[in-house]
């Protein structure tokens, strides 16, 4: 095969970088936003950010009082906003929240203008507390209860052995095959020590098991009859099973009593907390910031943006100043165009946004002025058709941007899903099925709760043709327990 060179002239598609970067900012969450922000702020100089994230914060003097000087009017700070009909420093500014609060900045630590002394209580802010760990709980208990040394020892050695919920990990005989055989330490010892923590507080702490923990609790429970309290006693110790099954039948066969001496004894242990120790778990809440705002007009559903995770951006006069005399180097050109780039993505982002919002908002009114049970089917194709878009567009404008409504947050990804068939022809929403399916179980008779085949025809007859299986499917989605385990006496 001979070998030759040839000229040849094709077309073909090219992410360029501003079209690279347009997707990712769009694919991004509000927190991976401003993330990505703080580090391109760091990278670029030449792009400076107006709006402060921390300015809502509070602040502190030296003396440890809050700072409550307003910031000054006639000294603006010097990236502020300019106002109406000033001359903008730079044309290339990106203004996407309202104007930021920038004053006093300067006294934060100073002790100026703080009308009371350092040795007045209401000068300084009261804080709240840091929460214990469970371990420090009960090792201030065992300081006090606790006094041979040998004994703290091993009363220690059990509370590392606890989990975040109280119950002791490993049994006894593992945690005494661990120790060193020249401590001599018996396994009674390890028994009266477990027995110790046991006593101490929350109760139930250093149980083995469920059984063990309910146990604990119910005989230390005050203002319990005998005969309730050993019926209890014999459900947990010897009936857990049954009694986590409903199964109320079984449970009276084998204690021989009838309702009501079963409904007392229940009343007693669902008064047990099956988590000691979960009440002391550092546990640290997660919140969603919406990206839009649904409210109520005179003339129908408003949505606009958030503007408090919208930020401010434009590129700096100075060095801008400097690269149009032709005073600047290749490298801070290349930085001023990726400048301008990332607050034009970042406009096209958050329009784009609000685009999707509105086409979402138009076509589930009936979500909004009647709830989840009159939502309708949705696609992303439906939405990427009406604005010209590409459902990989919409695919990424939905996940992880959350719409803020009068019925509660909501990823936007919650309002589209699929269609079950009706009986007029038409389609029905999986989300309103959802809705009745919580409505139906919400308003069932504890003692004969509905069954999954029971649902199914009661959706039948507001003309929605679903199958059992599918209302099981449904169900397990909301987590709402099948019928045995809904039933009550």
């Amino acid at each position: 095969m001979k070998q030759s060179l040839q000229l040849r002239t094709s077309q073909h598609l090219a992410l360029t970088p501003q079209l690279q970067q347009s997707i990712r900012l769009l694919q991004l969450s509000t927190l991976e936003l401003h993330q990505e922000l703080e580090q391109l702020l760091t990278d670029n100089p030449l792009l400076e950010r107006l709006d402060d994230p921390l300015d809502r914060s509070v602040r502190l003097l030296g003396d440890g009082a809050i700072n409550q000087a307003p910031a000054t009017p006639d000294a603006p700070a010097e990236n502020a906003p300019p106002q109406e009909g000033a001359t903008p420093a730079e044309p290339e500014a990106y203004d996407g929240a309202g104007d930021s609060n920038e004053g006093g900045a300067d006294s934060d630590w100073s002790s100026a203008g703080s009308g009371k002394g350092p040795d007045d209580d209401d000068s300084r802010p009261q804080l709240e507390a840091g929460g214990r760990s469970l371990r420090e709980h009960l090792m201030e208990q065992m300081r006090v209860t606790v006094q041979p040394p040998r004994d703290r020892a091993l009363v220690e050695l059990i509370i590392d052995a606890l989990d975040d919920n109280g119950y002791l990990e490993e049994s006894l005989e593992e945690i005494h095959a661990r120790l060193p055989e020249e401590l001599e330490i018996d396994a009674d010892e390890l028994r009266t020590a477990l027995k110790l923590l046991q006593s101490f507080d929350p109760v139930g702490i250093g149980a083995r098991d469920a059984s063990e923990c309910l146990a604990l609790q119910i005989r230390r429970m005050p203002g319990v009859p005998l005969v309730t309290r050993r019926m209890a006693l014999c459900i947990v110790e010897k009936h857990l099973q049954w009694f986590a099954q409903r199964d109320f039948n079984k449970l009276k066969k084998a204690l021989d009593c009838d309702d009501e001496d079963l409904r007392e004894a229940q009343a007693v242990i669902r008064q047990c907390n099956p988590h000691p120790g979960a009440a002391y778990a550092a546990d640290v809440s997660d919140y969603v910031v919406p990206d839009v705002v649904v409210k109520k007009g005179r003339n129908g559903w408003i949505v606009t943006l958030n503007n408090d995770v919208m930020p401010r951006l434009r590129v700096n006069a100075l060095y801008a100043s400097l690269l149009k005399q032709g005073k600047g180097e290749t490298q801070m050109n290349a930085q001023l165009q990726e400048a301008k780039w990332l607050i034009k993505n970042m406009r096209q982002r958050f329009d784009t946004i609000l685009r999707v919002a509105q086409a979402i908002v138009e076509r589930q009114k009936n979500f909004f002025s009647h709830g989840a049970v009159a939502m309708r089917p949705l696609v992303l194709r439906e939405i990427a058709d009406t604005l010209g878009l590409h459902e990989s567009t919409i695919s990424r404008v939905t996940t992880q941007k959350y719409m803020l409504t009068p019925h509660g947050m909501f990823e936007l990804k919650y309002f589209f899903g699929s269609h079950v068939a009706t009986e007029a022809g038409g389609e029905a929403s999986s989300t309103a099925i959802r809705a009745l399916i919580v409505q139906f179980t919400g308003a069932e008779d504890p003692k004969n709760p509905l069954s999954d085949s029971k649902i199914a025809d009661m959706l039948g007859e507001q003309g929605m043709v679903i199958a059992r299986r599918t209302v099981a499917k449904y169900r397990e989605a909301l987590k709402i327990p099948p019928v045995s385990l809904r039933k009550s006496l």
